[in-house]
């Protein structure tokens, strides 16, 4: 690899550590910019989820004082959620290249769907809150859901946050705060859950891993100190766009 490609990806992992930090899709940016260098896309979507991993801590740590009013739940959800990532790793590591490769447009636009709405989803929770004040649904739905957001995180990712926050806000009645944190904890088991089980599948690039994985760390840090300074919906909007350009020269190429 080319010491330009190098430099390249180095700087789309800290971008994507930046946006992930502040506002979220950080993958949208990160991903097509592998497979503009021409790495095969499961290595890419496999490479690129080990690379993030560690850049999603910053987001949990600084969340941790809710930790101890959410531990019941993560005791009843972090096995579905870990269950869930490698099921859905499990399923990309099963899928060719060829056929990965014919679902990226609808993966990316899905994606860029999903970040588009998050602020209509966090308002619809909020609402909810209000009006609802009791937990009324079983525990098999509750998993059941967990679940299914896990395997597509584990499958692809992007948009996970989004997923995952309309899914507890439906079945769980909380603080926004305090499901944020569990958002961020559920999200990070399912990444690491799968990433654990991509190390052991040979379709790991490891330099680009490494290479990203720095990256993506001074990335999330810099996002954390600039938080406060950086309107998140612009920054939002700007992946959206950068999204919908992505999925439109995908759709083009097929």
């Amino acid at each position: 690899m080319s010491l330009f490609n190098e430099i390249l990806i180095f700087l789309a992992a800290m971008v994507a550590g930046f946006i992930n930090a502040i506002a979220g899709g950080g993958t949208l940016v990160s991903f097509p910019v592998l497979l503009a260098i021409g790495i095969p896309p499961v290595v890419a979507n496999v490479t690129n989820t080990i690379a993030l991993v560690p850049g999603t801590i910053g987001g949990m740590w600084a969340q941790r004082d809710f930790f101890q009013s959410q531990y019941k739940r993560l005791l009843k959800l972090l096995p579905v959620a870990i269950v869930g990532g490698v099921a859905g790793g499990l399923l990309l590591i099963n899928t060719s290249e060829s056929s990965f490769r014919s679902v990226i447009p609808y993966l990316i636009l899905l994606a860029t769907l999903l970040l588009a709405v998050q602020v209509p989803v966090k308002n619809w929770v909020v609402a909810r809150m209000v009006n609802v004040h009791h937990e009324n649904h079983s525990p098999f739905f509750m998993l059941t859901m967990v679940f299914l957001a896990s395997v597509y995180g584990g499958y692809f990712g992007a948009g996970l946050g989004v997923i995952l926050m309309a899914v507890l806000g439906l079945v769980t009645d909380d603080s926004l705060t305090r499901l944020n944190f569990l958002k961020q904890a559920l999200g990070f088991a399912i990444n690491l859950a799968a990433a654990i089980y991509f190390v052991f599948s040979g379709k790991v690039d490891w330099w680009i891993a490494f290479v990203m994985a720095f990256g993506s760390i001074l990335g999330g840090l810099l996002g954390g100190k600039l938080a406060g300074k950086i309107k998140p919906e612009m920054l939002r909007w700007i992946v959206v766009s950068a999204g919908l350009i992505a999925a439109t020269v995908y759709f083009i190429r097929e």
